[in-house]
């Protein structure tokens, strides 16, 4: 049960068949693709094949109700629930978001609330596209953070990762100041001991390939006594 969720499929646990296609046909109408079952002993089975993004469960059920059920789901994953059925008490309610629901909806219900329910429910539980990361550029070099890229022009550079890191530390705050103990902490965010002495290292190899003139660097400049700095002056070769 610990598998991961089918984005588009969605566990309606309904035994009255009139309501499971009237939900699924919805359901359908929206995107998603819905598994139907109508006995509680057979949900179960069922969430573990189809592996679903949200289940919409009936309370009234044979075999086993959807108490049992809203919490031994609830136990075994995390999958959003939202409650289905005609117990519109005010304690019933309370007792379903107890055990686990996200949701509860009392019958006879609208169709098209209940599809923005679901979704609102969908948006809420489901992480949001990951943010791409600029691009940073100093005339002709170019790094790209997502594709883990860097080029002069129109060739591609080659840096071993700690160099790229350190690029990309300095290029995203041009002209401010790094120590050697930040960019340590750029390089080892673990915290493991190593000796300032490595920041250079790393330092020289990455000026052998970004610089024109690697004994006069022009890009990655030394601040003698502190550290490193990504040159900000428009006036200088970069």
């Amino acid at each position: 049960m610990a598998r991961r969720a089918d984005p588009g499929t969605i566990l309606v646990v309904e035994d009255e068949h009139r309501t499971a296609a009237l939900v699924a046909l919805y359901l359908r109408r929206e995107g998603f693709h819905p598994a139907l079952v109508h006995d509680g002993a057979q949900a179960v089975a069922r969430f573990q094949r189809h592996r679903p993004c949200l289940v919409i469960l009936d309370l009234m059920l044979p075999n086993v109700d959807g108490w049992a059920l809203c919490q031994e789901l609830r136990r075994a994953s995390d999958v959003p629930i939202l409650i289905l059925t005609a117990r519109e008490e005010e304690m019933d309610r309370v007792m379903g978001f107890r055990l686990g629901a996200d949701d509860y909806v009392t019958k006879p219900f609208s169709p098209r609330e209940l599809m923005a329910r679901v979704k609102a429910i969908l948006r809420r539980v489901q992480p949001p596209p990951p943010r791409r990361r600029a691009i940073l550029r100093c005339r002709d070099l170019v790094l790209d953070p997502d594709r883990h890229e860097v080029r002069r022009g129109d060739r591609p550079v080659a840096l071993t990762p700690s160099e790229f890191r350190l690029l990309h530390v300095l290029m995203r705050s041009p002209g401010r100041v790094f120590s050697r103990d930040e960019l340590i902490a750029a390089l080892y965010p673990r915290g493991e001991s190593v000796v300032e002495r490595v920041v250079d290292v790393h330092i020289g190899k990455l000026r052998q390939k970004i610089e024109s003139d690697p004994a006069r660097p022009r890009r990655v400049q030394t601040v003698r006594g502190i550290g490193y700095r990504f040159s900000a002056d428009e006036s200088l070769p970069c």
